[in-house]
């Protein structure tokens, strides 16, 4: 490690291979001068890692989910960092924040907590009682000793400085411009990409497509995969909604530029979907496509100047089938909104965005 670049550490529970949002994070603070290393889990379905700018480290647990995962995870994670050199520690969101706080603790360096969410009130956290205390045990013990901080959205910020005191920054994940290279379109579709979690309504969009003239596309994985299937089962949509599972970033962008319009929408069970600002949002909006997307407080600040998605109250299957069929019908609508992601996407961009995340990192480490 070349000791006169200031090393930075990241942790995060995912798989590196699909994580963008580390990856645009890492690449940046690397290119600013920073020696980075991004910390994960290593599956038992885990691809090779890809070559990065920064340096990446997987670790493998016996679990692979529930709490004896995490608790396994942060022992692993613990006795990894301890041995390791670093300037500053940085916690990505609140399942390795432990590990952190006691590592930053134990070589008295800064720590910092990049909140992707309101982790405590996300459905699958909020609606379980048991789990929801764990975790908040956590948050309370552990988020007022995080002092240095960044999180997506200013709702979010307001939370934490309402709950905890501190006053953190808005980093935005942001896709990066590219260049919109034309891509063949062999067929309308329509995507959801990112996690397929509990709280994405999943239930009432799978069986709204039983009426809508489209197929449906599902890039990735998620706590509610199983379920999911089962809908397109009871639904017998097997030919009309697919699944793909995890995919590579860069197959995930061409994939995005093919599809006919995304899909962002969120239940409003737990702040956390309420506040959301979803990744897949910017990345729609970057392969130059409309969305069909849930009218919350952020999203419609970021439809209001210049609309690039059709924003919906009402999420039940009747509601999201005829906004899907509408924009599917409605050229004049679709090319508007269209239109309008091309002039959107040199405004709200990670190239813009990063520069905050540099200023950040070189004012605290």
């Amino acid at each position: 490690m070349n000791h006169t670049k200031k090393s930075i550490y990241f942790t995060v529970t995912t798989d590196l291979s699909y994580d963008q949002r580390m990856h645009r994070i890492c690449t940046s603070l690397s290119h600013a001068g920073y020696d980075v290393v991004l910390v994960g889990i290593k599956k038992n379905n885990s691809i090779a890692i890809e070559n990065k700018p920064f340096k990446q480290q997987r670790i493998r647990c016996l679990f692979e989910k529930g709490k004896l995962f995490y608790a396994e995870y942060n022992l692993r994670l613990f006795f990894y960092l301890l041995f390791k050199k670093m300037d500053a520690i940085c916690a990505i969101d609140l399942d390795t924040i432990l590990s952190c706080l006691f590592i930053s603790r134990i070589k008295k360096i800064p720590r910092i907590y990049d909140a992707h969410e309101l982790f405590c009130e996300m459905k699958e956290i909020a609606t379980r009682p048991a789990i929801y205390k764990a975790w908040k045990v956590i948050e309370r013990y552990a988020v007022p000793k995080f002092r240095l901080g960044y999180t997506v959205n200013k709702p979010i910020l307001n939370e934490f400085h309402r709950m905890y005191g501190v006053q953190y920054e808005v980093i935005r994940n942001i896709a990066m411009l590219r260049e919109l290279a034309p891509v063949p379109v062999i067929e309308k579709f329509i995507l959801y990409q990112g996690a397929v979690n509990e709280g994405r309504c999943f239930e009432t969009l799978i069986p709204a497509m039983k009426t809508v003239k489209c197929k449906l596309l599902i890039c990735g994985d998620g706590n509610f995969m199983a379920q999911a299937k089962t809908l397109v089962k009871e639904n017998m949509l097997e030919d009309k909604v697919m699944f793909k599972g995890n995919v590579s970033p860069d197959e995930l962008r061409r994939i995005t530029q093919q599809a006919y319009i995304g899909i962002t929408l969120f239940d409003d069970h737990g702040l956390s979907n309420y506040y959301s600002l979803a990744n897949r949002f910017f990345d729609y909006l970057h392969a130059g496509i409309p969305q069909l997307c849930v009218d919350f407080p952020v999203y419609n600040e970021l439809n209001k100047e210049a609309p690039i998605a059709v924003l919906i109250k009402d999420t039940s299957s009747k509601k999201i089938a005829e906004e899907l069929n509408s924009l599917l019908n409605n050229a004049i609508i679709y090319r508007k909104l269209q239109n309008n992601t091309i002039k959107v996407r040199q405004i709200y961009n990670w190239q813009r965005e990063e520069k905050k995340l540099v200023a950040f990192y070189k004012q605290h480490i």
